[in-house]
């Protein structure tokens, strides 16, 4: 007598509840961890640092605020929303969740995580100032700079998204990258100090270059995570595009 055939298995539905608590577990994880580190770095009294703008002239606090909001987005999606593969009618939650992961939350994590750890390799003194290590500890550090980037890419592989048209994604992500370049200057402005001390020591056609390439950099990212996206959920990609036509 034939054996009935059994239908494979999509890379999200082998084991769905082992999945939804893998993603739950490193939802949670990753929005306490952040949303606490962003408030001790709030709390943190930085030497040497201008009062205008607070810790909002810095594109780290920026950034883990960036990755708090997206993981208790998730949160709250795993448990109102749908963690489904290709909802035909997916809710607002989830939309904008994937919205947020494509657009904000991974190239704003890579690009801080990258451009922080090269800098800080090549002189620390340009980024993370020695004078700094009596009030932030190496964990802070490491959360903000390092763990961003940890969990950005956990999430790529256990969290299917759809990414929003290209065109969209990228002018979203040009105008936070655009908008924060004017804000560093209006800090620079009324404070006479720039917010990295790397900007300090750049001429201004080095700085203009400087601006270029981490905007350049940072429009690459997105590519790079649509890309990851499009190969590590190759199948339900094309199940998407299939469900659109």
């Amino acid at each position: 007598m034939a054996k009935p055939k059994t239908k494979s298995k999509s890379k999200g539905s082998t084991s769905p509840g082992f999945n939804k608590a893998v993603q739950l577990l490193l939802h949670l994880t990753a929005a306490v961890q952040f949303s606490y580190g962003v408030y001790t770095l709030h709390i943190t009294q930085m030497p040497n640092t201008v009062p205008f703008g607070g810790k909002f002239k810095f594109l780290t606090f920026i950034c883990a605020i960036i990755q708090a909001l997206y993981y208790i987005v998730s949160l709250v999606n795993d448990f109102v929303g749908t963690n489904e593969l290709t909802p035909k009618r997916p809710p607002a939650v989830r939309r904008f969740k994937d919205w947020l992961m494509a657009t904000l939350a991974f190239p704003v994590a890579i690009n801080v995580g990258v451009t922080f750890w090269t800098l800080y390799a090549i002189d620390r003194e340009l980024v993370f100032p020695k004078v700094l290590d009596p009030v932030f500890p190496s964990w802070l550090n490491h959360v903000l700079h390092t763990n961003i980037v940890v969990f950005i890419v956990l999430e790529l592989f256990i969290s299917y998204r759809s990414y929003p048209k290209r065109s969209h994604g990228l002018a979203g992500l040009a105008t936070f990258m655009g908008a924060y370049l004017v804000w560093i200057h209006v800090v620079k402005h009324y404070s006479g100090v720039w917010v990295y001390p790397v900007l300090e020591v750049l001429q201004l056609p080095q700085r203009i270059l400087f601006f270029v390439a981490v905007v350049g950099f940072t429009l690459s990212l997105y590519l790079l995570g649509e890309f990851l996206n499009n190969t590590v959920w190759a199948k339900e990609v094309k199940l998407a595009k299939r469900k659109s036509n």
